[in-house]
């Protein structure tokens, strides 16, 4: 589909063009995080070591690596070959991929567990029930979703970031109405958590948290 192609293509050029300097501004993600760490905790704990978890729109790594040294068997994909190329560079040892998480080159119920860390964000609303359609078939029963995704009712286009020509929409999204999708695609919700901004780390909006589940 044109639209579908259109997003992907723009979020592809976006991170291949800056990859270098988001690495570097978020270097260290989850420090001064102490409460989304706790959440990767706690998933990490109901995924245990009953499968393969996919973290999908991994970017650098950064998440895919934590979730790793929580003993979880993970892989990152992503759109960006620019992330993908830092991802392996620090952390040899995981496994990347390039790929679409609207379309995974995956067998159906593959997965103990997919996160989508602030990856679901730049696809537009038309593309969310199809993305949580893809999610809920390759997971196994009883696999978990992590969700995560800045919470609001407006989208914020970033213009030359650090200066390079390029743009990309961010849309921040009403965790009820997130919460009502995933359902619509099948999930049972486990948790919902949306915590203030981090105002010391320069967060402007509200950030949202949805723990689901795939049915047994």
């Amino acid at each position: 589909m044109t639209g579908t192609h259109d997003f992907l293509a723009a979020t592809r050029t976006f991170y291949d063009a800056i990859a270098d300097d988001y690495a570097d501004r978020f270097r260290d993600v989850l420090a001064g995080r102490p409460l989304d760490r706790a959440l990767l905790d706690a998933y990490a704990e109901l995924v245990g070591g009953g499968g393969p978890v996919a973290d999908l729109g991994c970017g650098p790594g950064r998440v895919t690596a934590h979730l790793a040294s929580l003993g979880l068997d993970v892989f990152g994909l992503d759109l960006s070959e620019s992330m993908l190329a830092i991802a392996r560079r620090e952390n040899p040892e995981l496994r990347f991929e390039h790929g679409s998480m609207l379309d995974l080159a995956l067998a159906d119920g593959a997965l103990a567990g997919v996160v989508s860390w602030y990856s679901s964000i730049h696809a537009p609303g038309e593309r969310l029930p199809a993305l949580f359609a893809e999610f809920h078939r390759v997971l196994s029963p009883g696999g978990h979703l992590l969700l995560a995704f800045q919470a609001g009712d407006h989208t914020r286009r970033h213009d030359r970031p650090w200066g390079h020509p390029v743009a990309l929409d961010f849309h921040r999204r009403s965790p009820e109405r997130m919460a009502e999708l995933l359902t619509d695609a099948g999930f049972g919700l486990v948790s919902r958590t949306v915590r203030e901004p981090a105002q010391h780390l320069g967060e402007p909006t509200p950030q949202a948290f949805l723990l689901a589940r795939k049915p047994v």
